[in-house]
């Protein structure tokens, strides 16, 4: 797999920007469904040029939400990735305007 596919887009929700609060060099990915750890620390290092540390992965199942049998909606899986960064490192897309 190609690392430009690796890397889907930068998650930017509360839960994210908590963590970032918490520890600053970390930085949460959504990423492709069959990408492993080695992988997504080697599309980050190499597209943003920064030292890797540490991936977690997290992924969440498909899923239909039911309410008395009947369908309500769907809500597809995904994979995501929280990669932390060595001290010092920063990627400026997270830094703001």
């Amino acid at each position: 797999m190609e690392l430009t596919q690796v890397l889907i887009k930068p998650l930017v929700t509360e839960k994210a920007s908590a963590l970032r609060e918490q520890v600053a060099e970390r930085l949460t990915f959504l990423v492709h469904p069959d990408a492993n750890r080695i992988e997504i620390k080697r599309a980050v290092e190499t597209i943003f040029n920064v030292t890797v540390t540490k991936v977690n992965v997290v992924r969440s199942k498909p899923r239909d939400y039911l309410r008395q049998g009947r369908q309500l909606r769907h809500v597809s899986g995904a994979k995501k990735a929280y990669v932390t960064l060595a001290a010092g490192n920063k990627i400026e897309y997270f830094e703001g305007a």
